[in-house]
């Protein structure tokens, strides 16, 4: 269980960069400096990790039995920008719980 849960964390920081990534770096280059690429590319990376973050938090669900009020919490918090560093500590405190 708690390795589904480590999954789970890591595949969301990476997905909460690529979604700072986008807003901050590639957003401004294809406005500001007409850079469309940089959009699609880093779009694409963070379309393909949220993904991963969903198959992971269906994953870690089944193995866990988390309430669905709890798996919304954590699929709402993946849409916001800095989100999912601000789940990761709540994560981080359930890994430990089920290492036990």
């Amino acid at each position: 269980m708690a390795q589904s849960i480590h999954r789970l964390r890591r595949i969301g920081l990476c997905e909460g960069v690529s979604f700072l990534v986008l807003l901050g770096v590639a957003m401004p280059l294809k406005y500001l400096a007409d850079m469309p690429l940089a959009v699609r590319w880093v779009g694409w990376a963070h379309g393909l990790l949220f993904i991963g973050f969903c198959a992971a938090l269906y994953v870690a669900r089944r193995q866990t039995g988390w309430p669905p009020r709890y798996v919304g919490l954590l699929f709402l918090a993946a849409l916001l920008p800095f989100g999912p560093f601000v789940i990761d500590r709540r994560l981080k405190k359930e890994a430990e719980l089920h290492a036990e």
